[in-house]
């Protein structure tokens, strides 16, 4: 499997991994394909199917403009987001990859196509770029999940070699259990292993300290952030308060109860995802919707279970989560608007089930029925954001999925390991029922709870 930690977990900015991270990088890797820009004089961008359906809420139309401006969402800081955007939307120019201006106005740059799709994903985007002789050049990208992107027929097309070979192969769980139990090693271990073939051990560990740092700075900061969520639902962030009542009155402890320390859990999701509605800095883990989930149960590992070594659990944490995130992306999907919420919410719990797991030391067959746990019990879940902005029932479901992490891995160490279901059985069941999933019910904000609670109509803004 040609995939890295690095690829399941990525530094960026809310609200969306597949609608606005992915898109933003779509973007600028459209300019960059295009050549030399010297004879640009204007840049159109089609969105079609769910990044049109609910791009305004997912803020897809702001990603575009700074992915063509050459911005990145690892790199850009989510404080000067709406300053950029102002001066160039009063300016009427675009400065594409921060070079070349041409004209540019959100209004007639930007297409929405609400009533089309193209072929290869929901989320589709068409980039045009005119040149002074009159002529075009044109590129269409899919956001697949996760914040990856693909060009018109790549998904298509045998994968090539990279040219790496890892100690580790493995497509499917049971080929990655087959080789812990030829070689006597843990599926951490393991991932390790393959991760070094790309890179030197002391960067491996930075790279993973790096995303818990940041994970954790997440949580912080959300925890002591009030106020209003953008995006018109006049949703409070709750979160800070929530934490505050929680911890004191008076300087004392006031909740003493023994389901404290899973409260604490759903709190840490919730600010995590408070921080993705607003635009914050955020961990894409495997998706941006469902980016509390691990952060939440990483620092439950750390805080709560006492461990005697932090930093080498949380590093086998962050590897075996990422070896479930991998296993999912490469025969189901981690895009809701492929599969629905199983596929972030889902997917995010399974990893978190399985980090935790890893980290208190548990076999690799409780790993893999922990993960298997944590999808079963999302299957069919749907993606259905009231007014298209990744806040209700998103937020709160991060929280579920958390405790729902927990739950799973408890059940899995209190176990020998051996279970019914196994945990490739379960991803293909999930990529069938997002097959049979009506569209509606993925990503396009036309059913379920997008339908029943009268909002502000955010497409037509």
């Amino acid at each position: 499997m040609d995939m890295s930690v690095f690829d399941l977990f990525k530094i960026g900015i809310g609200p969306s991994s597949s609608h606005t991270v992915g898109p933003m990088v779509a973007a600028r890797r459209f300019l960059l394909e295009c050549g030399p820009l010297i004879d640009a004089v204007g840049v159109e961008a089609h969105l079609y199917g769910s990044l049109a359906l609910t791009g305004v809420g997912h803020a897809t139309d702001k990603a575009v403009i700074l992915g063509l401006m050459g911005e990145t969402p690892q790199d850009i800081d989510p404080d000067t987001v709406e300053d950029k955007l102002a001066e160039a939307e009063l300016d009427g120019v675009l400065r594409l990859l921060g070079t070349k201006e041409v004209p540019f106005s959100m209004r007639t740059g930007l297409v929405w196509h609400k009533q089309s799709t193209l072929p290869e994903h929901p989320n589709g985007m068409r980039f045009v770029l005119q040149l002074k002789d009159g002529s075009v050049i044109e590129r269409i990208f899919y956001s697949v999940g996760g914040g990856f992107i693909t060009a018109a027929g790549e998904a298509q097309r045998p994968v090539e070699p990279s040219g790496v070979q890892v100690p580790f192969p493995f497509g499917t769980m049971a080929e990655l259990l087959e080789h812990g139990r030829a070689h006597g090693l843990s599926i951490p271990h393991m991932l390790r292993a393959n991760e070094l073939v790309r890179m030197s051990e002391a960067e491996l560990d930075a790279g993973l300290d790096r995303i818990w740092t940041t994970m954790r700075d997440c949580i912080d900061h959300g925890l002591v952030t009030h106020g209003q969520l953008p995006g018109g639902l006049n949703v409070k962030r709750r979160a800070a308060t929530l934490w505050k009542q929680a911890h004191c009155v008076e300087g004392k402890r006031v909740n003493e109860l023994p389901h404290d320390a899973t409260h604490q859990v759903t709190l840490y999701a919730m600010a995590v995802n408070e921080e993705n509605a607003a635009g914050g800095r955020v961990v894409t883990a495997p998706t941006n919707g469902a980016a509390g989930i691990i952060p939440a149960v990483l620092r439950y590992y750390a805080e709560d279970c006492r461990p005697t070594d932090a930093v080498k659990g949380i590093r086998d944490f962050l590897l075996t989560s990422a070896a479930i995130g991998m296993l999912c992306k490469k025969n189901a999907s981690i895009s809701g608007a492929e599969v629905g919420c199983q596929g972030e919410v889902g997917v995010a719990c399974a990893m978190a089930a399985a980090g935790l797991v890893a980290a208190l030391g548990g076999s690799n067959e409780r790993i893999e029925n922990a993960a298997e746990i944590g999808i079963e019990h999302h299957l069919g879940m749907t993606c259905d954001p009231i007014g298209g902005l990744v806040q209700i029932p998103c937020i709160e479901r991060n929280g579920m999925g958390a405790i729902k992490a927990i739950t799973a891995a408890s059940l899995a160490l209190k176990g020998d390991g051996t279970h019914f279901v196994s945990l490739d059985n379960v991803i293909e069941t999930m990529r069938q029922t997002g097959a049979d999933m009506q569209v509606k019910y993925k990503e396009t904000s036309l059913g379920g709870l997008a339908i029943h609670v009268v909002t502000v109509n955010h497409a037509a803004c």
